[in-house]
């Protein structure tokens, strides 16, 4: 819970502008209402605006009135954001016919009105698979000057504080990047320290994770980790990582004494740095479970404004508490660029 008052707390001071494609999706109006209400962000909805409205009066939804609502098939700015989609797609050969069609979509017409200057980022998901809320993002949006990968972390909120900072942890990347090679999980890495002192205000301690600690066993998969290791090291000095290591070696300050004593982290990692996506998303939905942790994310990371993926399961406090994040993430991504 804590957690979930710090993020709103900061959003609300940000106060940026969040767009929601799937806005005649119930969970997403009713947390809407809320956003509105406490102030978290400024919502933009995508929809028939007759029917999101007559949805809210029959659900007492007093807020959504102060939404932005926005028709994917007839609004005044149709042209422009149909011409801004040629222009980016042009290596595809999209005309403006296409284009027109493309943002009658509300995930695409979504992405188009973030990279238009119109709204700061975007949260969906709670009815569309991961994939398709990500593509408009790819393609439109792009990443960050100076990042080449987009990757995801999820939040961790553990009931032990003894580990990570007071129970809070990132692990990475448990949604996006199927099998990163060396380079791309050195800038896994690096992306998620930056989301870790970002969003959370954490001085990042990575663990690069693996079954082996350092060079305990010899296999491929363990270089790939070292190797990686190795180019955050040399690229980065300022950041606080070590690998490749065991889980126990990277959270444990004891066995971190016993299997790495030269070891920077002392066993106190913050943020996992896990060596494939299988791994990732096996251990985070592990840790969900059997510790009955809090598990926020996918939070996408490296894109040049936040696109967050839902689950198709989520509550209405997940969709509020990720549009917080998105919010921070926005402000974050321009403090970075000015």
């Amino acid at each position: 819970m804590e957690f979930e008052k710090i993020v709103q707390k900061l959003a609300k001071q940000y106060k940026q502008r969040i767009v929601l494609p799937e806005g005649l999706e119930p969970r997403t109006l009713r947390a809407s209402d809320i956003i509105i209400r406490e102030k978290i962000a400024q919502i933009t909805l995508l929809g028939p605006p007759a029917e999101i409205l007559e949805f809210a009066e029959k659900e007492g939804l007093s807020h959504i009135q102060h939404a932005t609502i926005i028709d994917p098939l007839n609004h005044p700015k149709i042209e422009e954001y149909a011409q801004m989609v040629v222009e980016l797609r042009k290596k595809k050969g999209i005309g403006l016919d296409t284009a027109r069609e493309l943002i009658k979509n509300p995930l695409y017409l979504a992405a188009t009105i973030i990279k238009a200057g119109d709204a700061d980022g975007e949260v969906a998901g709670a009815e569309n698979a991961t994939g398709n809320v990500l593509r408009p993002g790819f393609q439109l949006i792009k990443t960050i000057p100076g990042v080449s990968l987009v990757s995801s972390v999820f939040v961790i909120i553990l009931k032990d504080k003894e580990f990570g900072d007071d129970g809070i942890m990132i692990f990475a990347d448990c949604a996006v990047n199927p099998d990163p090679n060396e380079d791309e999980l050195a800038e896994i890495a690096v992306t998620s320290a930056r989301t870790a002192k970002g969003l959370l205000g954490m001085e990042p301690r990575i663990a690069m994770l693996s079954f082996s600690t350092h060079g305990s066993a010899k296999h491929t998969m363990v270089d790939k980790v070292a190797h990686a290791t190795r180019i955050v090291k040399d690229n980065y000095p300022n950041i606080q990582i070590d690998g490749e290591m065991q889980l126990d070696a990277a959270i444990m300050p004891d066995v971190c004494a016993k299997k790495a004593p030269s070891s920077p982290i002392k066993g106190r990692a913050n943020v996992l740095i896990f060596p494939t996506l299988e791994a990732g998303n096996i251990a985070y939905k592990l840790v969900q479970r059997f510790a009955h942790a809090d598990a926020y994310g996918p939070i996408i990371q490296g894109l040049a404004a936040p696109i967050n993926d839902l689950s198709r399961g989520c509550s209405v406090n997940d969709i509020v508490n990720v549009v917080a994040i998105t919010a921070i993430q926005a402000y974050q991504n321009k403090k970075q660029a000015d």
